[in-house]
């Protein structure tokens, strides 16, 4: 059952204080009240957590302004409402300068003192709905992105802090890393109500890259016989993914440009011009800051896009993600194509732990395809068939559980069962092994030599 959203009284004063108390739990707002700043931090230290906190300006110990300045540093987004005397308007104002969300005067009616409660309430209640929302969409989008590397949980971050601002951003990584899932994580992110939309620059032909990027009117030319709405006009109000921008043409990095300043499209064959609104996500595989250099990309272009740019590495930089990855993989091939989950053996394991990827992500979701469908992975020494599970089909999660306990069983037996040489083995704190060891039932002198 929730409970109601709680007011926080400092007021010295009893006899002002019970009044107070009296009028708010009148007009339903649960209240508590107390006599100094001092009782009421020692409330929040016990895990207290008020909507609103109304204080006197004037009081015992620390006063109305220290105790804002200090909830201010615990909680930004909770609200303080200061009650001052009439010699206290200048630091009330004050107050409000560091984030106070009102002051009332002495002597105030009772409504006087509930509208602004109420007020201060309701504006607090929208502030953590709309945080709540933007959590819930940070976690659809950055739930795309699967690992535990380092790397990867800096990518998840960064993807939850930027993908609400709108910047454009640039990702660089090699072929099948994963770029175009960090971009529709971004989308995803972002609480942009249009489509996402991907094009993937290398293959077009240049005969027909401008209408697809930009549309044409009917006429335009010979083959236009009607108006074709373009791909960054369709994209406004979502997102505008742009794969191996490396290979547009230098005649159109110029447009595009153009569309980045002035966030406007002109279709082949008219003059006027379209307003849009999309975020553009672009990708390349190559060094664009080298290509620019070489004159093989356009600096402007170049040093528009990477105001904001995000590395992604290549998995055989980040080995200790493949178990993971192939368990999401087998899991949704699986699911597809309506065959019971595919087993594998810790030399399997080791087997695509040793694999260098040169194709990344796509080699290994391509490989889990082909060992769901019971046909050997094609990996050197990996000529034996999958097996399948028996009985119910494991969840995600379980299998994902099964796949870190073989991984950190692999860890010890390659450490000699030592948890610090274990955990930087795995890039994982030491602590956070611990945690893994005891929740899986794991004892390290097991695997000692």
């Amino acid at each position: 059952m929730l409970m109601p959203p709680e007011v926080f009284l400092i007021e010295d004063d009893r006899a002002v204080r019970k009044g107070c108390e009296q009028a708010l739990a009148i007009a339903d707002i649960a209240v508590r009240g107390f006599a100094d700043a001092e009782s009421m931090l020692a409330a929040l230290t016990q895990g207290a957590r008020p909507a609103l906190v109304i204080s006197d300006v004037r009081l015992p110990g620390r006063d109305g302004l220290t105790l804002l300045r200090e909830l201010r540093q615990i909680d930004r987004e909770l609200p303080v409402l200061l009650i001052t005397g009439h010699g206290d308007v200048a630091m009330a104002v004050e107050a409000m300068r560091e984030g106070a969300q009102d002051f009332i005067e002495k002597p105030f009616p009772s409504e006087r003192l509930v509208s602004a409660a109420r007020r201060a309430l309701a504006q607090h209640a929208l502030q953590q709905e709309n945080r709540r929302l933007r959590e819930r969409l940070g976690a659809a989008g950055v739930e795309r992105i699967i690992g535990q590397a380092p790397a990867m949980q800096r990518i998840r971050q960064l993807v939850s802090t930027l993908a609400p601002s709108g910047v454009d951003i640039l990702l660089n990584g090699e072929t099948g890393v994963g770029k175009e899932v960090v971009a529709r994580a971004i989308h995803d992110a972002s609480g942009r109500r249009g489509p996402f939309v991907a094009i993937n620059c290398g293959a077009l032909l240049d005969s027909v890259f401008e209408s697809e990027l930009f549309g044409h009117e009917a006429g335009a030319f010979t083959s236009a016989g009607k108006r074709r709405i373009g791909r960054i006009e369709y994209a406004s109000g979502g997102t505008l993914f742009l794969d191996e921008i490396e290979t547009m043409p230098l005649n159109l990095q110029v447009k595009l440009l153009r569309v980045l300043q002035e966030r406007s499209i002109e279709r082949l064959g008219s003059n006027a011009p379209i307003a849009v609104d999309c975020r553009v996500v672009a990708a390349s595989k190559v060094n664009l800051h080298t290509a620019a250099e070489a004159g093989q990309f356009r600096q402007d272009l170049f040093y528009r896009l990477n105001v904001v740019s995000l590395d992604i590495p290549p998995l055989r930089q980040r080995r200790e993600d493949i178990p993971l990855l192939m368990a999401a993989f087998l899991h949704d091939a699986a699911r597809r194509y309506q065959r019971p989950q595919a087993d594998w053996t810790p030399a399997d394991l080791a087997r695509w732990s040793a694999h260098d990827w040169p194709g990344n992500v796509r080699e290994l979701k391509n490989t889990a395809e082909r060992w769901a469908l019971g046909l050997p992975d094609g990996l050197a020494g990996g000529d034996a068939l999958p097996g399948q599970t028996i009985g119910p089909r494991a969840s995600l999660a379980e299998q994902i559980d099964q796949v870190e306990k073989h991984l950190i069983e692999d860890a010890l037996r390659r450490c000699d069962g030592q948890v610090t040489r274990t955990a930087e083995w795995l890039g994982t704190p030491r602590k956070t092994l611990y945690d893994k060891l005891q929740r899986h039932g794991i004892v390290p002198e097991d695997f000692r030599s």
